[in-house]
C-alpha cells in the first residue's frame, strides 16, 4: 500500500478504514516528507469531518 493510493481512495470515497490507519501509524517512521504531509492532511481531514473512519462495502 502507498500512501498517495490512500489518500486518494479516501478523499474519493470519503471514508478511511481501521486497518488503514493502522498501516499509516505502523509504516510512519519509513516515511518521506512528502508522506508525512499526505498523513498529516488525511488527520486534518479527518478532524474537519471531510473523511470518516468507516468500512468500505464491495458492490
Amino acid at each position: 500500500m502507498k500512501i498517495g493510493t490512500l489518500f486518494l481512495k479516501s478523499n474519493s470515497t470519503g471514508i478511511i478504514t481501521f486497518s488503514e490507519l493502522d498501516w499509516i501509524t505502523t509504516h510512519q517512521f519509513n516515511f518521506t516528507r512528502l508522506e508525512e504531509s499526505i498523513a498529516i492532511k488525511l488527520g486534518i481531514m479527518l478532524d474537519a469531518g471531510s473523511i470518516h473512519i468507516g468500512c468500505r462495502l464491495n458492490s
